[in-house]
């Protein structure tokens, strides 16, 4: 039986909640004069209301537990997809000081296109610089956020 994806959902709605929570610890200030909390709260906001969306999704097509097979499992690699998806995010967090936003990102969007099973470097290399180069440009220089520029900015 496929993986219902219901424990991933569950996963991101907790970090998004952490991440919004955290992020009410740093100045947010307003749109016109964002400061560094904003970025992640829309963040942590966004991805809660995107596992809601999810989950209440999933809740909706699930079939009623008398249907489901009691001998089902999750597919075998879920879990390891769920740790290696985690694992990335939290080493993108560590090393997002050091190295900057631009080269964290760029690494987290490789890694986690790679974890989804996207195997054409080509494709992920344009996916990751493109992202990244327009996050950059829309917070950096459009919304005058300031992200860490690691050893870039030096």
């Amino acid at each position: 039986m496929k993986a219902d994806g219901t424990p991933g959902g569950v996963l991101l709605l907790v970090f998004g909640a952490v991440t919004a929570l955290l992020s009410l610890r740093m100045p947010v200030g307003t749109f016109r004069a964002a400061g560094t909390g904003l970025f992640p709260l829309c963040l942590g906001v966004l991805l809660m209301a995107l596992a809601s969306i999810f989950l209440l999704t999933r809740r909706a097509v699930a079939p009623p537990p008398a249907q489901r097979d009691a001998g089902s499992r999750e597919a075998p690699g879920s879990h390891r997809q769920m740790l290696l998806f985690l694992g990335a995010i939290i080493l993108a967090t560590l090393l997002l000081d050091p190295l900057g936003y631009p080269l964290s990102s760029f690494g987290l969007l490789l890694a986690l296109l790679r974890i989804l099973g996207i195997k054409q470097w080509r494709r992920n290399l344009l996916i990751a610089s493109v992202t990244t180069g327009v996050a950059y440009l829309v917070f950096v220089h459009w919304l005058k956020i300031p992200l860490p520029m690691g050893w870039l900015g030096r």
